[in-house]
């Protein structure tokens, strides 16, 4: 049965960003999976590092094409779905995912009042 718990989580750390992590491979700072009170995995969380490229690459995942090949509607949809994600939390948020949008930083600030406007 810890198999079958495995394979359920493993999308939900994938889609984190996560790695599962063999029981005797866990460090301080994983995460331990128990099933039936044995530890059956680890999960790795990633560092915050990369983070803002992982956010992007999700989005991009679910709008089904890179950020700036997104009409401008889409990019809209991009940007608020950033925001939700916490994308404008992170320093330099903006501007990188203006770099993403191909657009200026000063358009994403215009998507994202337009956003909080609704």
């Amino acid at each position: 049965m810890s198999q079958a718990m495995i394979d359920a989580v493993t999308p939900l750390i994938d889609a984190v960003g996560g790695e599962l992590i063999a029981p005797d491979s866990v460090e301080p700072g994983d995460v331990l999976l128990e099933w039936k009170g044995r530890v059956v995995t680890g999960v790795r969380l990633p560092r915050l590092q990369g983070a803002l490229q992982r956010v992007i690459a999700t989005v991009e995942d679910q709008l089904g094409a890179p950020l700036s090949d997104l009409s401008r509607e889409d990019k809209q949809r991009a940007v608020a779905m950033l925001d939700k994600l916490g994308a404008f939390t992170l320093r330099k948020g903006v501007e990188d995912v203006a770099d993403a949008l191909a657009v200026s930083r000063f358009t994403v600030y215009n998507y994202l009042n337009a956003v909080n406007d609704r």
